[in-house]
């Protein structure tokens, strides 16, 4: 008798940023099988910016996403009632950073005064330079703020005609060390390193899908918490799923951008002790206090709407 066929539930799922070192582990896991073992299909999408794949998610166009979790706050304060929330969290220390040039005089906050600041409109960590700015002391309006795209950030910076940039660390940071800008130039600097005390990014999830799938939503999570344990066992067959969906990246580079996010983003010392997809509730109460000084919201912030642990396991995820 022939076994019998389960039928796959397709998942599309809705990347921030390009195929990168930092997606890898979810197409690992899918090269790994270890979607199909728990009867998911899934489709992975690249995205536009740290806030893209809300909309995306909210409007039930994709079930599940990866985005910025503060940005996902201000979201459902302008749309309250948008059927979408945070349920995993995979940077538990946000990758939120201004990077510079020391030959162009950044070294530190205060240098940025004076001087021109490329930053991206959608772009996460420009979301929350407010909020850095303030825990430093920094006045905005002696800052020149350019405007500038994703693809034009970086090679502007190269070209030193912004003196730094937001961005995230492990993305700006690689991506001048390849157009040619030399390691002992670069300043990063980390905003979880200045007081800014929020989030990451996320996995969310349309809360009427999870509602009539909570099973396909806790297997998916199971999936992409077995996705990041093995990248971080095996980098390199990690970056080799990511290559084979995105031939031109450098191997070597995408490696180095994929270790960089495990160390400083998602590896953290809090993960370590407490598990991997769950977060602190007295720190997401001050990451919310912290929004407030800087972003006037229309209705009482609830931490209850922007993220729900009911879909991971007690203690969350193993990293080792």
């Amino acid at each position: 008798m022939a076994a019998p066929a389960f039928a796959e539930t397709n998942i599309p799922f809705a990347l921030d940023w390009k195929f990168e070192g930092p997606s890898a582990p979810y197409f690992l896991a899918v090269d790994n099988g270890t979607f199909a073992e728990k009867d998911l299909s899934v489709e992975i999408s690249e995205g536009a910016g740290s806030l893209d794949a809300i909309p995306k998610v909210a409007t039930g166009a994709f079930p599940l996403g990866f985005a910025d979790i503060n940005s996902l706050m201000r979201f459902l304060d302008q749309n309250p009632g948008a059927p979408v929330t945070a349920i995993m969290m995979i940077y538990d220390a946000p990758p939120f950073a201004v990077v510079g040039r020391k030959s162009l005089g950044i070294e530190e906050p205060a240098d940025l005064a004076g001087k021109v600041l490329g930053a991206p409109p959608p772009d996460g960590a420009w979301a929350q330079f407010p909020i850095f700015a303030a825990q430093t002391g920094l006045d905005m309006d002696a800052i020149t703020v350019e405007p500038v795209g994703f693809p034009t950030r970086e090679p502007m910076l190269a070209a030193g005609e912004v003196a730094a940039v937001t961005g995230f660390s492990f993305s700006s940071t690689l991506n001048l060390k390849r157009l040619g800008v030399a390691e002992d130039d670069l300043s990063v600097l980390l905003m979880t390193d200045y007081g800014v005390d929020l989030y990451g990014n996320a996995i969310i999830v349309n809360t009427d899908f999870a509602a009539e799938n909570p099973d396909v939503v806790t297997a998916f999570l199971e999936a992409i918490g077995e996705g990041w344990k093995d990248a971080i066992a095996d980098p390199d067959a990690a970056i080799e799923a990511l290559i084979a969906r995105n031939p031109a990246a450098d191997a070597d580079l995408e490696k180095e951008r994929l270790e960089m996010a495990i160390s400083d983003n998602v590896n953290t010392a809090y993960v370590q002790e407490n598990g991997f997809g769950g977060i602190d509730d007295e720190r997401m109460a001050n990451a919310i206090e912290q929004t407030k000084t800087v972003y006037e919201f229309s209705n009482e912030p609830d931490a209850s709407l922007y993220f729900d642990s009911s879909y991971l396991p007690e203690g969350g995820f193993s990293l080792e």
